[in-house]
């Protein structure tokens, strides 16, 4: 019975220890506990990123594209698409070859600049009025250099509450949803308010201001549209109202006015005078509202509204068939994208553009078209991608097809006879960078 009771003292008192030791090593422990959450010791224990260097801050752009369109409706006079841009012209067309390089202005460097210079035969399309283009040059520019300074300007940061960014010389529109560079579209081709509601660039200043996290203003004084030369002695405001109420949701809202038309040539000095006041007191502006989600997953929703108006249009006044000589046009894009995989999207654009007097379109009377474009893209390769996109256009006017009235004499004018057109595309671009 004693060397039980011994055993037993000898078995408490181990347990005792070990109780002792686990306690202690538990007090231990929970004194090396962090108090933080896991992902916030993580970033505590990150190291502080490098500041960019001068070189880092740069942004590098350039790509190569083709493409071959086919009219199923049977094209215009040469082979031309109505009412198209960039692929105006049925067959094949080597697009655009470009190369940017730009740097925006940061706390460490305050000043930044950007140049983008293409070729091909979109950088028709984009000749401002000075650059490669004068006053008699007007679309499609078949005759013109296929070649363009598309962007060349320089950009600096004042030390000014929020930040106060300044930027002079030549750049593309605040205005659109589309852009220049194809790369960035969600279609291959342009759409009704890219081509005939707003300009493509301005040379000018632009400040721009941030005010909170959720919203910039910029607003600037530029030559007027497509226009480097100063055509008419007439300067016009730009800018935009820039929001993002949600962390997915932007709205913009951007504008332009001023007087766009361009100076008669000169008789003499009092006509010149007189001209120059006729046409410098006639005022054109737009409205550009842009809307653009990207909460869902692999999906992109966006929205382009635009309205302009312009005073006294000259292409009115010259048909002599309207009191009223004023033109008004308005229209609407709604574009949807959806990325299946890392390699394949597919988009759509549902659109129409309302052109009251005709003036836009050119045909003279009041006109509707509408289109319906769907778009496929493939990423073959690195930077490599093809595009198949099929375009429905549909109008209230005859506005396709147009034609000479007489085959063998030009000189007779042209006739639309199509309300309709069919086009299949089949691009392939390369970007570098």
């Amino acid at each position: 019975m004693r060397s039980g009771k011994c055993c037993t003292a000898k078995v408490r008192g181990g347990v005792l220890a070990l109780l002792l030791v686990l306690g202690s090593a538990s007090g231990v422990v929970a004194q090396d506990k962090p108090t933080e959450k896991p992902a916030e010791a993580a970033a505590t224990a990150k190291p502080a990123e490098d500041p960019k260097t001068f070189w880092e801050e740069h942004k590098l752009f350039a790509y190569i594209e083709n493409s071959y369109t086919a009219n199923l409706s049977g094209s215009g006079r040469g082979g031309i698409n109505e009412l198209r841009v960039y692929d105006n012209h049925e067959g094949y067309t080597f697009n655009a070859a470009e190369f940017s390089i730009k740097k925006d202005p940061s706390e460490k460097y305050p000043f930044g600049y950007g140049l983008v210079i293409t070729a091909g035969i979109d950088s028709q399309k984009n000749h401002s009025y000075g650059i490669f283009r004068d006053e008699e040059d007007v679309f499609p520019f078949r005759n013109t250099e296929k070649f363009d300074l598309l962007e060349g300007y320089v950009s600096g940061q004042a030390p000014v509450g929020g930040g106060l960014t300044l930027k002079a010389g030549k750049f593309v529109t605040l205005l659109g949803y589309e852009v220049i560079e194809s790369p960035n579209n969600l279609n291959f081709s342009r759409g009704y308010l890219f081509g005939l509601a707003i300009p493509l660039t301005h040379t000018g200043g632009l400040p721009s201001y941030t005010f909170t996290g959720w919203f910039n203003l910029t607003a600037g004084v530029v030559l007027g549209w497509d226009d480097s030369k100063n055509v008419n002695d007439s300067v016009s405001y730009t800018g935009q109202f820039a929001f993002t109420p949600l962390k997915d949701l932007t709205a913009n809202l951007n504008w332009i006015v001023g007087p766009e038309q361009i100076e008669p040539r000169r008789i003499d000095d009092n006509v010149a005078r007189d001209s120059r006041s006729y046409v410098n007191s006639h005022l054109r502006y737009v409205l550009d509202f842009v809307f653009a989600y990207t909460g869902f997953k692999d999906l992109t929703l966006a929205l382009n509204i635009d309205y302009g108006h312009e005073q006294s249009e000259p292409f009115i006044r010259s048909l002599g068939t309207r009191k009223d000589t004023d033109a008004t046009w308005w229209g609407w894009a709604g574009y949807a994208a959806y990325d299946w995989t890392e390699n394949l999207r597919t988009s759509v654009r549902q659109e129409f553009f309302r052109d009251a007097a005709g003036a836009r379109t050119g045909s003279g009377i009041g006109t509707d078209p509408w289109s319906t474009t769907a778009t496929i893209q493939y990423k073959i390769w690195r930077g490599l991608a093809g595009r198949l996109e099929y375009r429905h256009d549909q109008s209230d006017e005859k506005v396709y097809r147009v034609r000479y009235s007489r085959p063998d004499i030009t000189s007779q004018g042209l006739i639309a006879r199509g309300k309709s057109m069919d086009t299949i595309s089949v691009s392939l671009y390369y970007s570098f960078f």
